[in-house]
C-alpha cells in the first residue's frame, strides 16, 4: 500500500485507514483469514461515501444508520409544524431533506436489503403518512428505488464507451436474427450468479 501511495503522489495514514475482508458467512474462510495488516486496523463494516457495508455485504447496518438519521429529521419536521409551518410546505421539506436521505445512492445498496430491510424503511415512510408529511398517492421507496436504477441504466447505456464510469463494466453487445419481443437492451447476458450489484441485477 505504501508503494502504492507513493507512485500515485498519496500520502498514506496509517492511523485513518483501516482494512476490510469481504466474505461470505462461511466458517471456513473466517478460519483462513490473511494476516492483519501492521499497523491497520481490520473492520467488519465501513462507510464509503455515505453508504455503509458490512464484511458479509449486507446493507443492513446502513439501513439501520439511515432510519435513525430520518426520525431524528422527523422529530425537527414536527416542531416546526407546531410554529406555525404549513402542511404543504412541510412535505416539501420532508421530500427534499429526510425522503432523499433514505434513497440516497440506492442504485449501489439496494440490491444487498433484505426483506426485512424493505419492511423497515417502507415502515418509516409510513409513519410519515400518518403524520401527514407524506401521501399515500405517491410512490414507495422500492418502486422509486427501481425508477432510479432505471435512469441510472438508461444513462449508461446511452452514453459513448469512456463517457460513463460504469460503462467498462457492461458485457458486449449481441446481435440475434430472431425478433421474438422488444429487449430491454442489446447487451449479452453474462453467467448469473448470486451477485447483487447493479450491472447485474440490471442486466436480467
Amino acid at each position: 500500500m505504501n508503494r502504492w501511495a507513493q507512485n500515485n503522489n498519496l500520502r498514506l495514514k496509517r492511523a485513518k485507514s483501516v482494512e476490510i475482508i469481504f466474505t461470505t458467512a462461511s466458517v471456513s474462510l473466517l478460519l483462513n483469514m490473511p494476516p492483519q495488516i501492521p499497523d491497520i486496523g481490520r473492520v467488519t463494516s465501513i462507510k464509503i461515501l455515505g453508504v455503509t457495508m458490512t464484511n458479509h455485504l449486507s446493507a443492513g447496518e446502513h439501513v439501520h444508520d439511515v432510519i435513525s438519521k430520518c426520525a431524528q429529521s422527523l422529530h425537527a419536521l414536527k416542531l416546526l409544524r407546531c410554529h406555525g409551518m404549513s402542511d404543504d410546505s412541510l412535505r416539501h421539506v420532508y421530500k427534499a431533506v429526510v425522503f432523499s436521505k433514505l434513497l440516497y445512492a440506492s442504485p449501489a445498496w439496494w440490491g444487498y436489503t433484505s426483506a426485512a430491510d424493505k419492511q423497515r424503511l417502507k415502515a418509516t415512510v409510513r409513519r410519515a403518512i400518518r403524520l401527514g408529511l407524506y401521501t399515500a398517492d405517491d410512490l414507495m421507496p422500492s418502486q422509486l428505488a427501481a425508477d432510479m436504477d432505471d435512469n441510472l441504466f438508461a444513462n449508461i447505456l446511452h452514453n459513448p464507451r469512456h463517457g460513463h464510469v460504469l460503462y467498462k463494466l457492461l458485457p458486449n453487445n449481441t446481435k440475434h436474427t430472431y425478433n421474438l419481443r422488444p429487449r430491454r437492451h442489446s447487451l449479452s447476458l453474462t453467467v448469473k450468479t448470486n451477485c447483487n450489484n447493479f450491472i447485474n441485477r440490471l442486466l436480467f
